[in-house]
């Protein structure tokens, strides 16, 4: 593997037996050639030294009369080991189902990096939904009223339409046996000693009670319901007026006629999460072989890289983490991880949210980064977003959330339903409740806002997650939902709790056509 990053010339070194100043690693992988570069640092080193310095490689560099033939091939004619493919087109593929702010090309001229040629005039990106900067909570009791009168607010409006709502006061001095329709947030589930359903529907009014008998069609429906979303119900209530039977139930869902929006050109986005550098199961030989692919004539018209969150492993997110870190510094792996990123075409437009691995809140919303590790994570001028955060790629709207919900919703909702082998089933559960994160008070960490960042309130047409470490896609009401494994061996922490990750993926989505080649680089 050619050393033309810091991290493989840090390894080389170590492989050899020889510490290094940061500055003359960084001269180093700065050479025309670097491993010429090293070569001939080390050949000329004193016999007694065990350390590289900056001064020494500086000289050598100096010296160099052919730095100019030194320079080897391209990256693109470099030969790395070929990118299998794993699938295509989620239809097909084994194991699935089926006010912003504007960043825009403008006028530049098309730009030659390497072997690639762009044109960045005909980039275009939106970004919605982004609270970094805007926090307002305080975690007053008045804050979490705020968000879920939000929340309840935005999702009933998608429901209204579908029943002849009435607030819970107006319904509770309705005569015994009339129809009614609610539509509430689920504030209780329980089963009654005859095996029906009690679900306790609130509003800003008030609660109340609705029944689900268990030999109707929809008492599977109650097993897809989690605490604290929004849902509409109907149907007749009983003599007293006290309950209503249930006889439909209404998700806020995505609209089956959705249609998604696609670009005017073919161009590729590289959708990829959970990096988790600085942990010693990272796979760096996989992440050279990904980036050094994005540098062949293959790969030309991938121009975008979105990464769904934990770029770093972190410190103390899981007992005795601190045995299982290459890395124990967390700044010192964002600069790992910035070197890496290095790896990828310069040219390549880069957007990226936190996950739990990462140095935000763990309370979601999470914001983008503060301003220290913005500094660090300055390369290729890479965007980080809040967690999560609406990204429109030429006209593709791409939902980007980590996915810490998802553990939620597959232990609480039935295996046909959710589960971590076919994490895009779990997802389409969110969709349909139109919230990355419905259930407050359980494993996912909730903050007050002055609105809820949750909420679908735009359908997207790519709901982008990680988190699980594993891979899976399908389409719900032609919305493509990805989750695309990690970059992570399993560690002794993953055995403990029997994850099997899917590592060394790389999903690539075609942004004209909304087809996407899963490419495999472990």
């Amino acid at each position: 593997m050619p050393l033309s990053t810091p991290a493989r010339i840090v390894g080389e070194l170590a492989s050899r037996g020889y510490n290094a100043e940061r500055a003359a690693v960084t001269k180093l992988a700065d050479a025309p050639d670097p491993e010429t570069a090293l070569d001939r640092a080390l050949e000329t080193l004193p016999e007694d030294a065990l350390k590289l310095t900056a001064d020494h490689v500086e000289s050598v560099l100096e010296r160099s009369k052919s730095r100019a033939d030194a320079r080897g091939r391209p990256r693109g004619e470099r030969d790395a080991d070929p990118a299998s493919t794993v699938a295509s087109d989620p239809s097909t593929s084994s194991g699935t189902d089926a006010s912003p702010s504007t960043d825009v090309g403008g006028d530049v001229p098309p730009e030659t990096t390497g072997s690639r040629s762009v044109d960045l005039s005909k980039r275009a990106i939106e970004v919605a939904n982004d609270m970094t900067g805007h926090s307002t909570g305080t975690g007053e009791y008045q804050d979490f009223v705020t968000v879920f009168r939000d929340r309840y607010e935005k999702l009933a409006s998608k429901l209204r339409g579908r029943v002849n709502h009435r607030p819970t006061d107006t319904i509770e001095n309705m005569a015994g046996g009339s129809e009614a329709a609610l539509i509430g947030m689920v504030s209780d589930i329980r089963s009654t000693a005859s095996g029906h359903w009690l679900v306790e529907l609130e509003d800003t009014n008030g609660t109340f009670p609705c029944l689900v008998m268990k030999d109707r069609p929809i008492a599977d429906l109650v097993q897809q319901l989690l605490l604290d979303e929004v849902i509409a119900v109907d149907g007749t209530l009983a003599d007293d007026a006290g309950i209503l039977f249930v006889d439909s139930l209404y998700f806020p869902d995505v609209p089956r006629t959705h249609s998604p929006s696609t670009a005017d050109r073919h161009v590729q986005a590289a959708l990829i999460s959970d990096v988790h550098v600085g942990s010693d199961e990272f796979m760096a030989d996989a992440w050279h072989r990904f980036a050094d692919w994005l540098h062949t004539p293959e790969a030309e018209r991938v121009e975008y890289l979105l990464i769904a969150g934990d770029m770093v492993e972190g410190v103390g997110v899981y007992p005795e983490q601190d045995k299982e870190l290459d890395i124990i510094d967390i700044y010192e792996q964002y600069e790992a991880f910035s070197e890496f990123l290095k790896e990828v075409p310069g040219d390549m437009e880069i957007r990226m949210i936190p996950g739990n691995h990462d140095a935000v809140r763990l309370a979601e919303p999470q914001p983008g980064f503060d301003e220290e590790l913005r500094d660090i994570m300055t390369a290729h001028d890479a965007q980080v977003h809040s967690n999560p955060a609406l990204v429109t790629v030429e006209g593709v709207t791409i939902l980007m959330y980590h996915g810490v919900s998802l553990d939620e919703v597959i232990a609480e909702l039935p295996d046909e339903e959710a589960s971590y082998e076919e994490p895009h089933k779990a997802m389409y559960q969110l969709l349909k409740k139109r919230h990355v994160a419905p259930q407050y008070g359980g494993h996912t960490r909730l903050a007050p806002e002055d609105r809820d960042y949750l909420v679908m309130e735009e359908v997207p047409d790519v709901f982008h997650t990680g988190h699980v470490h594993k891979l899976g896609w399908g389409k719900y009401h032609n919305v493509l939902a990805l989750n695309s494994g990690c970059w992570q061996a399993q560690t002794d922490f993953q055995k403990s709790v029997n994850i099997d990750p899917d590592s060394g993926f790389a999903p690539i989505l075609d942004l004209d056509t909304l087809d996407m080649t899963v490419r495999k680089f472990a």
